[in-house]
């Protein structure tokens, strides 16, 4: 049985490295244009060598995402960006329009195109069409069940994948084919600025009657009539891998390294977990409160199961629920002394209770007992974001740890 992959965001160079660091099998990035997600920090062409070259030393793979909808003047310099990138050894390009494609295709003959989720991919002849034009993979629409993967999968050729997503915002908007954001603040989704409007709370008004406001459900905050939960599919891990999707992907580009490393790392113990030993699996809760101590909105299982009804959105609030605030990460560890150097990343004091975790392992929960700044000399709090301080640990860490307090 070959693993299916798990496929994580990387929406810099430092989130590359923990999402491979943390157990991703491949990640995905933008570059500094051309991808729809230009609020991250995305990545130069320097860091994008200095990332491919980082996942290839541990065997992973990385894919690049180039998946906006271009208009005429983006072609001539989309070419002069593609000569300037040709030489990175870049697993695959993951793209939505066939001009684009057919861009990358000139540069590149060689490489390798995954269809995106924008290109609304939703039956086995469109499949079968972007076969035809090269397309080694499809990153399905989020409008698929179950059912409709495996007959997929029974309709494709063995060499072409399918790749699906499994975690993260959900649009309102057909696989994120929205121009919502464009019509109220001209800014474009499908050129990677979107402003999720389907985020912002909505009340009727009548034509009539400026400046009252109807409440669309007996409420007075008014209504989030767009706004939809966040997918979650870590406690189907047995249903998706035997649907015959060779890669999982985690939504969330813009997300930090806190989200990157604890959503990586439970995908991961759970899909390693099932391929020790399919027939008795079962599935453990803990993976599923490691998810909840993310920033994250109320989970769904989008269309997988079924057509989504009103369970699956959030009339109420588009807030996160925000239970824990990432606090440190680990640069070092002494063993000698149980001492750790981490860097600051939300005030932390001493006496404050704390978990810490790190790659392919289980937290661990402690006091902050000891709390030294950079010279040794104790210190009460570590209020400046980056501080560097020193905290005795009760079990051995390494780099690249997380610790994490609950509010």
């Amino acid at each position: 049985m070959k693993k299916i992959e798990l496929l994580a965001p990387a929406g810099d160079l430092e989130k590359l490295k923990i999402a491979v660091d943390y157990g991703a099998d491949a990640v995905y990035f933008g570059g500094e244009m051309f991808g729809l997600r230009s609020g991250a920090k995305n990545f130069t062409v320097e860091e994008i060598q200095e990332g491919v070259s980082y996942a290839h030393d541990r065997g992973k793979k990385v894919h690049m995402t180039v998946n906006i909808f271009a208009h005429n003047e983006d072609i001539t310099e989309l070419e002069q960006y593609l000569h300037r990138i040709k030489e990175i050894s870049i697993d695959a390009f993951i793209v939505s329009d066939p001009g684009v494609m057919m861009a990358i295709r000139a540069v590149m003959p060689e490489a390798e195109i995954h269809l995106s989720t924008q290109a609304n991919m939703t039956n086995y002849r469109t499949a079968e069409f972007w076969g035809k034009q090269g397309v080694k993979r499809i990153v399905l629409a989020r409008e698929l069940t179950f059912g409709e993967i495996k007959e997929l999968r029974e309709k494709l050729p063995e060499d072409m994948e399918l790749e699906s997503f499994i975690q993260g915002a959900m649009c309102i908007s057909y696989s994120g084919r929205c121009l919502l954001s464009n019509f109220m603040i001209e800014r474009d989704a499908n050129r990677g600025e979107c402003a999720h409007p389907c985020r912002w709370k909505y009340h009727l008004v009548e034509e009539q009657r400026p400046g009252e406001y109807f409440p669309v459900e007996e409420d007075e905050r008014g209504t989030y009539i767009l706004n939809s939960r966040d997918l979650c599919m870590i406690e189907h891990i047995p249903d998706l891998i035997q649907s015959g999707l060779a890669s999982l992907k985690i939504e969330g580009r813009m997300k930090s390294i806190f989200y990157v490393a604890t959503v990586v790392g439970a995908y991961r113990r759970a899909i390693d977990a099932y391929y020790a030993d399919p027939e008795g699996y079962v599935f453990n809760p803990d993976w599923l409160n490691e998810l909840k101590k993310v920033s994250h909105r109320e989970f769904t299982t989008g269309f997988y199961y079924n057509q989504p009804t009103n369970k699956d959105q959030n009339y109420q609030t588009s807030a996160y629920t925000r239970d824990y605030t990432f606090v440190g990460l680990v640069k070092s560890y002494d063993h000698e002394t149980g001492m750790a150097v981490v860097e600051q990343r939300n005030k932390m004091r001493l006496g404050d209770e704390i978990e810490v975790f790190g790659p392919f392992t289980d937290y661990f929960a402690q006091k902050i007992e000891i709390l030294l700044d950079e010279e040794n000399q104790p210190i009460e709090a570590a209020p400046h974001p980056q501080q560097i301080v020193k905290i005795r640990m009760k079990q051995p860490v390494a780099e690249k740890y997380m610790l994490r307090k609950q509010k």
